[in-house]
């Protein structure tokens, strides 16, 4: 029998606390609730938990500290964090995800939303960490040694910061990448580029793939994320 994958919450608010409680057992994981910051981080060093559910708003030690120290703590760095986030946190999101955690979700959210990402995290977690040499998604093939883009035999002439965004986001598919964690991998002989340029950029790449292109999401205030959820190969 498969052990249940064991998510540690870290939730001040009661009623969303038992409503994951309730979701975590309907989707056969086993979750575990702390009420504040410090208590939690202490059951994060003493559970190893599978996964994270973090809230930004805590008593006593805030969600991005949390996630600060576990991602400086060789033990529990490769824990997988989710932070939820109120309204108007759109900056903390951004620091949080830069921080390293692995996806995020706004209040008030759906519990089967939430445990739909957290499936998503864990099969992520899943894939061997290989890097493919070419990626095929709808009509397209990334050929990423070659730095080509082709549409069935024709290529489709990219820019060093498109082709860096591109892969960036393919090799991340379904995970909330900011502005500046895109400029991290980007070889650019074109300017100077700064997080807000990148918007440029990703204008430029939907333009390039056509009007019909929709893999490439907008995360408002946040960055963006490249689904997930449709025909996707590597070759």
């Amino acid at each position: 029998m498969t052990q249940k994958k064991r998510i540690l919450l870290i939730e001040d608010e009661e009623d969303i606390a038992a409503l994951l409680k309730l979701q975590a057992e309907l989707s056969g994981y086993k979750l575990h609730v702390e009420v504040d910051g410090i208590n939690g981080y202490r059951a994060i060093e003493r559970e190893k938990p599978d996964l994270v559910i973090l809230d930004i708003m805590l008593p006593g030690e805030n969600g991005l500290d949390i996630c600060r120290k576990m991602k400086g703590n060789p033990e529990l760095k490769g824990i997988p964090v989710i932070i939820l986030s109120a309204r108007g946190e759109e900056l903390d999101v951004v620091l949080g995800l830069e921080l390293g955690a692995d996806d995020y979700v706004s209040k008030p959210f759906s519990p089967k939303v939430l445990f739909s990402r957290i499936k998503a995290v864990f099969r992520r977690g899943k894939e061997p960490e290989k890097v493919a040499r070419s990626v095929k998604f709808s009509d397209f093939i990334l050929e990423i040694d070659r730095y080509i883009l082709k549409k069935g035999d024709k290529a489709i002439p990219l820019t060093l910061s498109e082709f860096g965004i591109l892969r960036r986001l393919i090799t991340n598919r379904g995970k909330v990448l900011t502005r500046n964690q895109l400029l991290d991998d980007i070889n650019n002989d074109d300017a100077f580029i700064v997080d807000r340029n990148i918007d440029v950029h990703i204008a430029s790449l939907r333009k390039k793939l056509g009007p019909t292109f929709d893999w490439i999401e907008t995360v408002r205030g946040i960055g963006y994320r490249f689904r997930e959820d449709l025909v996707f190969a590597e070759i």
